[in-house]
């Protein structure tokens, strides 16, 4: 049996650059893994895709399930058929702007390499993935990157310091295709882009409080439409000492980077309120 870590990821930034003619949207982020992870199983079977998953959530266990998908994106790619069981046991909340499913569907192309012998790199396993959906490259390479096109175009950055992370997510979804249309119809004059490469330089010169004063998600405003709470979860974190805090992805999930000596005071400030709350680090 191969067991994978799929690790849930954050962005510490986040800008859209506009509309492609593919129309998807150009975007440039900084993305970096967490401790927090599914578990993702896998060995040989005796025919066919067997796939359970282990969830509070109703998980799909079908080709709606982006790890699923993964096996038969694998299959078009290889031009064969494999007989593998998957387990997968769920930690990363669903639809939170985590990345849980592209994770799983990561985390089930470097298993499956290793199960079948396959031998592909790191590169075509990228190639693979990004079929499936934008984030699964960076999934596959994991650690922090500067994510640019549609997200699967990676430039690896320098590690950071191992901030604790306290992730806060609301009860609720949000839609990504509905946040990337509002956000659309945004007047240029209200968005407020990152700085990225400033960012960047600050980063790698361990300046991290005034990198992270120029830390942007330009889809925060949107999610804030639906969300109200996004604003209080974040106030409350940073008087509690967070070094700062900020929504990942398209939502809702706010995330805060913590020192280790103020995660618990930053967790307790947040701990009643009514969400899926989590404490973990930077991986």
């Amino acid at each position: 049996m191969i067991t994978e870590f799929a690790r849930a990821k954050i962005n510490l930034t986040l800008d859209i650059l506009g509309k492609r003619e593919d129309n998807f949207h150009e975007v440039k982020m900084i993305m970096q893994t967490l401790e927090l992870a599914d578990i993702v199983e896998l060995s040989k079977s005796s025919g066919g895709i067997i796939f359970h998953v282990e969830s509070d959530e109703n998980i799909p266990t079908d080709e709606k399930n982006l790890a699923y998908r993964a096996v038969l994106e694998l299959e078009k790619f290889c031009g064969e058929k494999f007989d593998v069981e998957i387990n997968l046991k769920k930690k990363i909340p669903s639809a939170a702007g985590l990345a849980g499913g592209s994770s799983d569907a990561a985390a089930v192309l470097r298993g499956m390499n290793k199960l079948f012998d396959l031998n592909f790199s790191t590169d075509e396993l990228c190639e693979i993935g990004e079929k499936i959906g934008s984030d699964i490259p960076f999934c596959i390479i994991g650690g922090i990157c500067l994510a640019e096109g549609r997200g699967e175009i990676l430039t690896k950055l320098d590690e950071i310091k191992k901030f604790s992370v306290i992730l806060i997510k609301p009860r609720g979804e949000i839609s990504t295709a509905w946040s990337y249309k509002t956000f659309d119809e945004m007047p240029e004059e209200k968005v407020i882009h990152p700085q990225t490469e400033k960012i960047i330089e600050l980063l790698n010169a361990e300046k991290y409080s005034d990198a992270f004063q120029k830390f942007s998600n330009v889809l925060e405003p949107v999610a804030v439409q639906k969300f109200p709470e996004i604003e209080i979860y974040k106030n409350k974190m940073i008087d509690a000492g967070a070094e700062i805090s900020l929504m990942t992805g398209s939502g809702p999930t706010v995330f805060a980077l913590v020192e280790e000596k103020n995660s618990e005071k930053v967790f307790d400030s947040v701990k009643n309120f009514d969400a899926q709350i989590f404490k973990t680090k930077i991986f």
